[in-house]
């Protein structure tokens, strides 16, 4: 079997596909259950035929990433069967999805995870986001029954090597997350915020980081609007400003100087008409929007109306980095432990090829072990139970003995890659069955780093 990924990011598809891709709370278990009924080889609900070699899978599902991870039977039929099954997705055809997506497999898609869990693969280099994202698609998807011992054991790691990099590298001290990056962009925008109105839009955990960056920046007079009340006027409160009820959205819009939304609303929150309506109140001031949701919460036409300045989170992969080199400067020391985490991943997945022929030999000579015994205790007159346990104690012992060393060596010569060929000759030598090898393969050599 081996282990695969598809996916698109920033780096290869714009935010108006990635929005149609994102996935989040039930669309996102739904996305996991869809997942598991291909990997059962029933009818997809999409209407693409079964693969029946998924075995295992997990959905990471970020603003700036859409990446399945699965253990299959066979890598082609396996890549084909998660891009038919993302095209479904918004019915989108394969041949306007396909250019955007990357596929790897093995130590490529192991490497890519690890580089994603520390943040080198992020929009702003090092932000801490992203670990909590990959510990939660995991438990998403154990939640769900798609991921067992490959996805749940490199899932695991991914989040220790994560956490090794912020502990051990300068990788996010310096960082400046999307809330502060889209604070930057708003004061680039508009200048000087401290006589601004700044309008939030949204009163989750990313409004209160961005109202909290925005602060940071020298705004001064924060407002908030969100379809709960209650939310905003909490949100609001903590920075001394006022809360707008929704049903004032258009007020809002026409005192706001700048306006940042940061929404988990699945469809468009503000659009251009919303806008249009509320100019002749504005008397010609500029309006910045800063869109930081995806799916995003505001129309792309927005930005063509007179005096608006509408930017989106791709906008922010060029807003101002102050502290960027004292990041870049410590890549290579996540990079080290990337390539140490990615090959002890490896040294677990080549472990895992020999635990079947272990399990049997261990078995095969249990079961000789007991028969033996019992033969014994069988031409002895009325052995005692104390006899009787010594005698079952000193066969387990003998062959705990006897297959340590075996399978030690077993063990170091699947890790160097070998574990195939050593696992065979057991076989054949105690004639043991063929019990199948690891759940997924596991490349012979060297992991290859870079």
């Amino acid at each position: 079997m081996s282990l695969i990924l598809l996916g698109l990011n920033h780096h290869t598809a714009p935010v108006a596909l990635r929005e149609q891709l994102s996935l989040s709370g039930c669309a996102l278990d739904q996305a996991l259950n869809d997942l598991n009924a291909i990997k059962s080889g029933t009818e997809h609900p999409n209407g693409h035929p079964p693969s029946g070699g998924i075995h295992e899978s997990v959905i990471l599902s970020t603003c700036n990433r859409l990446e399945v991870y699965a253990v299959t039977g066979d890598t082609d039929s396996g890549f084909a069967a998660i891009e038919g099954f993302l095209a479904g997705l918004q019915g989108l055809p394969l041949e306007q999805l396909h250019p955007h997506l990357y596929l790897l497999e093995e130590c490529d898609a192991v490497e890519h995870l690890m580089r994603v869990a520390s943040g080198l693969d992020s929009m702003i280099l090092g932000e801490p986001q992203i670990l909590g994202q990959v510990a939660q698609a995991l438990s998403r998807a154990q939640a769900a029954g798609t991921a067992s011992l490959v996805l749940s054991q490199l899932f695991a790691r991914a989040v220790h090597m994560g956490k090794r990099a912020r502990s051990e590298t300068a990788i996010s001290r310096h960082t400046t997350s999307v809330s502060h990056a889209a604070a930057r962009l708003a004061r680039d925008a508009f200048g000087d915020l401290s006589g601004a109105l700044v309008l939030i839009v949204g009163a989750g955990e990313t409004a209160e980081l961005v109202a909290t960056a925005l602060v940071d920046e020298g705004a001064r007079h924060i407002t908030c609007i969100n379809r709960t009340y209650e939310r905003a006027e909490r949100l609001a409160r903590r920075f001394e400003g006022r809360a707008y009820h929704w049903g004032c959205f258009a007020d809002a819009l026409a005192e706001a100087d700048v306006i940042v939304t940061a929404t988990g609303a699945p469809h468009t929150v503000i659009y251009r008409d919303d806008v249009a309506q509320v100019l002749p109140r504005r008397d010609g001031k500029p309006l910045v929007i800063v869109d930081v949701a995806v799916p995003r919460d505001v129309e792309p036409e927005v930005g063509e109306l007179p005096g608006v300045f509408r930017y989106d989170i791709d906008h922010l992969q060029d807003a101002v980095d102050a502290n960027r080199a004292q990041r870049v400067a410590v890549v290579p020391q996540v990079e080290s432990i990337v390539h140490q985490e990615t090959a002890d991943f490896f040294c677990w997945l080549r472990g895992r090829q020999v635990v079947p022929v272990l399990i049997e030999l261990r078995h095969r000579a249990q079961t000789v072990a007991r028969a033996e015994v019992d033969h014994v205790l069988r031409r002895l007159d009325h052995p005692d139970p104390r006899t009787e346990q010594l005698m079952a104690l000193l066969a387990h012992r003998i062959v705990g003995k006897l297959l340590h060393e075996p399978t030690v060596r077993l063990k170091a010569e699947a890790a160097n890659g070998n574990g195939v060929v050593y696992a065979d000759a057991l076989r054949e030598l105690f004639a043991l069955e063929a019990t199948g090898g690891a759940p997924c393969s596991a490349p012979d050599g060297d992991v290859r780093h870079g």
